[in-house]
C-alpha cells in the first residue's frame, strides 16, 4: 500500500465526497470534524480531575459535619441531662432486693445525730387520767400504775387580734419655727397608720421566706385581722429602704475595705429585660447590687476602682477591673467544667469518640479533689507558710503534667489551654494566703435566696424595686450574719435614728479581721 508521500501531487481520493469505509461519510468532512475535536480530550482529563477534587472535598466536609453534628448532639444531650436531672437509678445490688426490704437513706458516715432540744420552761401543766379501757385491745382489766409518763409538747399561741395605740401628745410652741412641735411616742412611727412590728413582720416573710406582697397581705388579713392592700406592703418596704440607704452605702465602704472577700454574680430580670444581682461579701457581712450590666463599670460599683484585699471569684473577666492586690480563682468551676465536658465525651462514639480528652477530664477532677483536700489539712491546725508553698508547687507541678498532651476534642483542648494560661497563677492563692478558701461556695450559696425570689416574683418592674432588693436584702442577710434577729432589727431600723440601727445591725465587736498573708 502506497504511503501519503510517495503519492502524486494530483492525486485525487475518489471516495472523497463518499467512503464506503466512513459508512458513506465524506472524508473531507470526517476530517474537518476531527480537527475541530482535536485537543478536547486533555480539556475533558482536566474536568475529570476537577470533579474529582470536589468530590473528595465534598466527601471531607461531609465527614467534618458528621462529626460536628454528633457533637453536638451530645452537647445538646448534656445540657439537656444537666437542666433536667432525671432520678438517680438505684444500685444494682439494691435491684435484685424488694422494696420493702431495703435500707432507708440516712445521714451520711460521721454524721453527727440530731435531736430536739427540751424546752427550758414549762407554760402550763395538763394532767390527763389513766385510761379506763385498753385504747389498743379495748380491755377494761387495767391496773394503776405509780409512775407518771411525760410528754412535752411546744406549740405556738395565735392571737388573732391587732394593737390598737393611741398615743396623746403633750404640745409646745416653737417661736423660731412659728408651729407646734411635738415628740414621737416609744414604737411610734410618725404619719404611719399601722405599727413597725407589722411591717417588720411583713419585712421578714418578704426576705426571708420569699412570700409575695399580695400573700402578705392576706396573711395578716388571716391572722391578725389588719387589712391592707398588696401595695402598701410594698409602702412598708420604700419606708424601710429610705431609713436604710445610710446603712447601705456604709456596708459598701466596710466590703472595700476587707482583707477576704466572695464575689459572684447572677441573672435577674427587670421590666422583661436582662439585669444582673452582683453578691460581695464574706462570713460577716453581706451586699448585694441590682445592674443592668455585666461589665467592669458594673463590678467598680461594688468593690470600686482598686480593691485592697484577695478576691475570691470566677474566672469572670469583669473582676479584673477592681484591680485586686490578689485573687483566688474558684476551682469548683474548674471541676465543674472538667464534668461537663466529660459527659458531652461519654455520649460521642466511633470515630468522634476521644478517650484521651475524656480521660484529661476525669483528671483534672481528681486534681481539684486532691487540691481541696490538701487545702483543709492545712487548715485544720496552725498554718504553715512553707507547708503549704511545697504544696502549692507541687500540685502546680502536677497540673503541668496533666496538661502536657494536646487534645484532639476541640472543646477539650480549649479547656486545656486555659489551665496552663494566666489563669493558673490564680490557682493556687489559697496556698499562699491563709484564710482564702480554694472555692467560691461561699458566694454561691449567698445568691441562693436571691434565686429562689427570683422564681418567685419574676423580676421587677421599676428603679424603686431594683433599690428595695438590692437594700433590705443586703441588710436582711449582714443582720443573719451578724447572729441578730432579721425582723428585729427591721423594728429598730423603723423606729430609731441611724446610729442606733447601725448599732443594732452589727454585733460588738465584728469578727476579727484575718491575719495577713506570711511571707514565704
Amino acid at each position: 500500500m502506497p504511503e501519503f508521500k510517495d503519492l502524486p501531487e494530483d492525486f485525487r481520493c475518489p471516495y472523497r465526497d463518499g467512503c464506503p469505509y466512513l459508512e458513506g461519510l465524506s472524508t473531507g468532512w470526517v476530517f474537518h470534524r476531527y480537527q475541530e475535536v482535536a485537543g478536547t480530550e486533555c480539556h475533558y482529563e482536566y474536568q475529570l480531575e476537577e470533579l474529582t477534587k470536589e468530590l473528595d472535598a465534598e466527601r471531607r466536609q461531609r465527614k467534618e459535619a458528621e462529626l460536628q453534628n454528633q457533637q453536638l448532639q451530645a452537647q445538646l444531650q448534656a445540657l439537656h441531662r444537666r437542666q433536667f436531672k432525671g432520678r438517680r437509678t438505684a444500685a444494682a445490688q439494691s435491684s435484685t432486693c424488694p422494696s420493702s426490704q431495703r435500707k432507708k437513706r440516712g445521714a451520711p458516715f460521721g454524721h453527727p445525730p440530731w435531736q430536739r432540744a427540751k424546752p427550758k420552761r414549762i407554760d402550763q401543766v395538763v394532767a390527763v387520767p389513766a385510761p379506763q379501757s385498753c385504747p389498743d385491745c379495748q380491755s377494761p382489766e387495767l391496773q394503776p400504775v405509780e409512775q407518771v409518763h411525760e410528754h412535752v409538747q411546744e406549740d405556738i399561741a395565735l392571737e388573732p387580734r391587732t394593737l390598737v395605740t393611741c398615743f396623746q401628745h403633750q404640745q409646745a410652741y416653737c417661736a423660731r419655727c412659728d408651729k407646734k412641735v411635738w415628740l414621737a411616742g416609744p414604737g411610734e412611727m410618725p404619719g404611719s397608720y399601722i405599727g413597725p412590728a407589722a411591717k417588720a413582720a411583713a419585712a421578714y416573710l418578704r426576705y426571708q421566706l420569699n412570700v409575695p406582697d399580695r400573700k402578705i397581705s392576706l396573711f395578716f388579713s388571716d391572722f391578725f385581722g389588719l387589712k391592707f392592700v398588696p401595695a402598701s406592703a410594698y409602702g412598708f418596704e420604700r419606708q424601710a429602704v429610705r431609713r436604710g440607704l445610710p446603712l447601705y452605702e456604709d456596708l459598701r465602704q466596710k466590703i472595700r475595705a476587707l482583707s477576704v472577700a466572695h464575689a459572684d454574680e447572677t441573672s435577674w430580670r427587670h421590666e422583661g429585660k436582662p439585669y444582673w444581682a452582683w453578691y460581695a461579701g464574706n462570713p460577716d457581712l453581706a451586699f448585694f447590687h441590682l445592674d443592668p450590666h455585666r461589665s467592669t463599670e458594673a463590678a467598680q460599683a461594688v468593690f470600686g476602682e482598686r480593691f485592697p484585699g484577695t478576691l475570691v471569684a470566677d474566672a469572670y473577666a469583669s473582676y479584673n477591673g477592681v484591680h485586686p492586690k490578689d485573687r483566688q480563682s474558684c476551682l469548683a468551676h474548674i471541676k465543674t467544667k472538667a464534668k461537663e465536658l466529660e459527659q458531652e465525651l461519654a455520649l460521642l462514639k466511633g470515630k468522634a469518640a476521644d478517650g484521651a480528652a475524656r480521660q484529661f477530664c476525669q483528671n483534672i477532677q481528681g486534681w481539684v479533689r486532691t487540691a481541696c483536700q490538701a487545702h483543709h489539712r492545712l487548715c485544720r491546725g496552725r498554718w504553715r507558710a512553707k507547708a503549704a508553698k511545697r504544696q502549692g508547687q507541687g500540685l502546680r507541678r502536677e497540673l503541668r503534667a496533666l496538661c502536657a498532651t494536646a487534645l484532639r476534642y476541640a472543646k477539650a483542648e480549649t479547656f486545656r489551654k486555659r489551665l496552663l494560661g494566666p489563669e493558673q497563677e490564680l490557682l493556687f492563692t489559697c496556698f499562699r494566703r491563709p484564710h482564702v478558701p480554694p472555692t467560691n461556695n461561699q458566694a454561691e450559696r449567698s445568691l441562693r435566696p436571691l434565686v429562689i425570689m427570683r422564681k418567685v416574683v419574676q423580676g421587677t418592674r421599676s428603679e424603686k424595686g431594683l433599690e428595695n432588693h438590692s437594700v433590705l436584702r443586703s441588710l436582711f442577710e449582714t443582720a443573719r450574719r451578724q447572729g441578730k434577729k432579721p425582723q428585729e432589727f427591721f423594728l429598730v431600723l423603723l423606729t430609731k435614728n441611724t446610729a442606733q440601727a447601725q448599732a443594732a445591725l452589727y454585733r460588738q465587736p465584728l469578727r476579727s479581721r484575718p491575719r495577713p498573708p506570711l511571707r514565704c
